[in-house]
C-alpha cells in the first residue's frame, strides 16, 4: 500500500476529520511505530503500527454513523477528565461495530442538548462540518419571555461578537403549539410551560453563539435544543437516547445537502447563487414566456400580495399569538 500522510490515514480511519487528525498530531497524541509522529508525515497503514492516546489505530474498520439526543450536563468530547459522563457513554454498544471509535460531528455546549451526530468516518465528518458545504443546523430556543420587536429586529439584522457579525440563516420564527409540545414530549426534564419557543436555523458554528447573540440582547436562554443537522432530524428521539442513522440521511448529509428549505425558511434557498435569465438572441432579458406571459415593452398585471398577520417586529402583542409566523 503506498504511503500516505498520517493525518489522510487517521481520517481514512475514522479517527477523526482530516483537520482534527492534524490537531491530534500536532499536539503529540499520535504514534507511529512507538515515536510522536509530525505533521505530514508519510506512513504505509498496512505496515506501521499507529496509535492514538495509546490505543491502536484499525484500517477497514466498519463505517458506524449514529444519532443522539444529548442531555444537558453531558460533554461532547470523547475525553474529559472532570466530566462524570461522556457522550460515548451514551451509546448503546449494539449500535457500535466492534473494534469501533466513535467520535463527535461537531459539538454541543454542554448546557445544549439535542441532536449530536457521532461517527468514525472522518472524510463524511469534514463533509458535514466544513463552512463550504453550508449544512444548515436548527435549534429551538426557549426564552423566559416573549422577544419585543426591537429584540427580533436586532437577531435579525445580526449581532456584532468578536469573530464578527452572528447572523441567523433566515428570519426567527416563534414555534407553534403542536411543534413545541412534540419537542417537548422527547424532552427529560420537561420544559417550564410558561416558557416561550422560537426556532432558529445557523450556517455559522462559533462557539456558543446562539446563546451569546440572545444575551447581548438581554435575552438570556433558558433551554437550548438541536432539532436538525442538514436533512437529519431530531424527532422523536427521546433524551439519552440514540439511533442508527438511515442509508439515505448519511448520503445526503454526505453530499454537504443544506437541509430542507421548509424547515429553514426562504433564506436558505436565497443562499445559494442566482439563476442568470436566458437572454433572447438581442440580448435582452426573454420574457415570461409565450403563453400567458408579457410581451417586451408592455407592463402585465399589477400583483398584489396579500397582507398576512402581524409579526413580532409588526406587533406590541407577543410573539406567541403568532404562531410559526417568521419575525421580522
Amino acid at each position: 500500500m503506498p504511503e500516505e500522510r498520517i493525518q489522510k490515514v487517521l481520517a481514512a480511519a475514522g479517527v477523526a476529520s482530516r483537520r482534527a487528525a492534524e490537531t491530534l498530531v500536532a499536539t503529540g497524541r499520535v504514534r507511529v511505530d512507538g515515536r510522536v509522529a509530525t505533521v505530514g508525515q508519510k506512513v504505509d497503514p498496512e505496515r506501521s503500527t499507529i496509535q492514538v492516546d495509546g490505543d491502536p489505530v484499525g484500517v477497514g474498520v466498519a463505517r458506524a454513523y449514529v444519532a443522539l439526543h444529548k442531555p444537558a450536563g453531558v460533554t461532547s468530547t470523547t475525553r474529559d477528565r472532570h466530566a462524570v459522563t461522556t457522550v460515548l457513554d451514551l451509546v448503546p454498544t449494539a449500535l457500535v461495530p466492534d473494534g469501533t471509535r466513535l467520535y463527535p460531528v461537531g459539538r454541543l455546549d454542554q448546557d445544549s442538548e439535542g441532536l449530536l451526530l457521532l461517527t468514525n468516518d472522518g472524510e463524511w465528518a469534514e463533509r458535514v462540518l466544513h463552512p463550504r458545504f453550508g449544512v444548515e443546523r436548527e435549534y429551538a430556543v426557549a426564552l423566559a419571555r416573549p422577544l419585543t420587536g426591537d429584540q427580533a429586529r436586532a437577531l435579525n439584522a445580526g449581532i456584532q461578537l468578536e469573530e464578527g457579525l452572528g447572523k441567523l440563516l433566515g428570519p426567527i420564527r416563534t414555534a407553534p403549539g403542536t411543534e413545541t409540545r412534540d419537542l417537548a414530549a422527547t424532552l427529560d426534564p420537561a420544559p417550564d410551560p410558561s416558557l416561550s419557543w422560537y426556532r432558529v436555523a445557523l450556517a455559522q458554528g462559533w462557539k456558543r453563539q446562539l446563546r451569546r447573540m440572545f444575551g447581548a440582547i438581554d435575552t438570556p436562554i433558558i433551554r437550548l435544543v438541536r432539532v436538525r443537522i442538514g436533512t437529519v432530524r431530531l424527532g422523536d428521539l427521546r433524551t439519552g437516547a440514540a439511533r442508527i442513522l438511515k442509508a439515505p440521511e448519511i448520503k445526503a448529509l454526505g453530499a454537504g445537502r443544506r437541509g430542507d428549505a421548509s424547515a429553514a425558511g426562504p433564506a436558505s434557498r436565497a443562499r445559494g447563487k442566482p439563476r442568470p435569465a436566458p437572454s433572447s438572441r438581442r440580448g435582452r432579458p426573454a420574457t415570461a414566456g409565450r403563453a400567458g406571459g408579457t410581451q417586451p415593452g408592455k407592463r402585465g398585471p399589477r400583483r398584489q400580495s396579500p397582507k398576512g398577520p402581524p409579526t413580532v417586529a409588526d406587533s406590541p402583542e407577543p410573539a406567541a399569538r403568532h404562531g410559526s409566523e417568521p419575525v421580522e
